[in-house]
């Protein structure tokens, strides 16, 4: 029995949307299909480290943090011999990873549309669905994905986050009111400058200590 890791990169961008990292498989089994980044786990080497290190070694794309997700055990999911893999996502601007540089394991690497999603090698369909059922039940009840905004940034910004990451629409006016009610949002004083026949709009940034202290207070959030 062997371990492995799979990494589960998501990406957003306004224009794209939300995506996923994949690569093509160089080899055989599933060779030249589509697959999660990931690999086998090293000896003496901890799973954080091995699923950063395929990660990059596949994609080129290095991240500091991925949060674990589930162990996939099934007995068949892999063709070759028993081996049980531990998932880890992440969420990133995907236009900081324009430049993908795909080796070892890897023929290509390139983002996906969740919604466009092709064939995928062993179980990985499966773990992809797990892993955008956790992200969008984690957004509902801790507010994640501010990396992903510029720092200044209009609130419409941040309600076209929440509705490609939840992939449903939203209620704008009460999503305005309850985000703005935890006090972790900040108005710089700017004013954006409309687009078309928009109206001008107020331009905000995270607060990530008053956010920090809400935490430790055990304040409750919920979308």
């Amino acid at each position: 029995m062997k371990v492995a890791v799979d990494a589960i990169v998501f990406g957003y961008s306004k224009s794209d949307g939300v995506s996923v990292l994949l690569i093509q498989r160089k080899y055989e089994p599933f060779k030249n299909a589509w697959a999660l980044p990931g690999g086998f786990v090293l000896e003496g080497e901890s799973l954080e480290t091995a699923v950063q290190r395929e990660l990059l070694e596949e994609t080129g794309v290095e991240l500091n943090y991925l949060e674990q997700l589930y162990t996939f055990g099934d007995p068949d999911r892999d063709p070759r011999q028993r081996i049980i893999s531990v998932s880890y996502f992440g969420l990133v601007k995907s236009s900081q990873y324009q430049t993908l540089r795909a080796s070892t394991d890897a023929e290509n690497a390139e983002w996906f549309s969740i919604k466009k999603i092709p064939s995928l090698a062993f179980d990985h369909k499966t773990i992809l669905s797990v892993a955008i059922e956790r992200l969008r039940a984690k957004i509902r009840y801790q507010p994640i994905g501010f990396e992903l905004l510029e720092k200044k940034f209009p609130f419409s910004d941040l309600e076209k986050l929440y509705t490609a990451l939840l992939d449903r629409e939203i209620n704008r006016r009460n999503f305005s009111k309850k985000i703005l009610s935890f006090g972790f949002l900040e108005e710089t004083g700017e004013i954006s400058k409309p687009e078309g026949k928009g109206r001008p709009s107020k331009i905000y940034r995270f607060n990530q200590k008053r956010y920090k202290e809400l935490i430790k207070a055990g304040f409750h959030f919920e979308i």
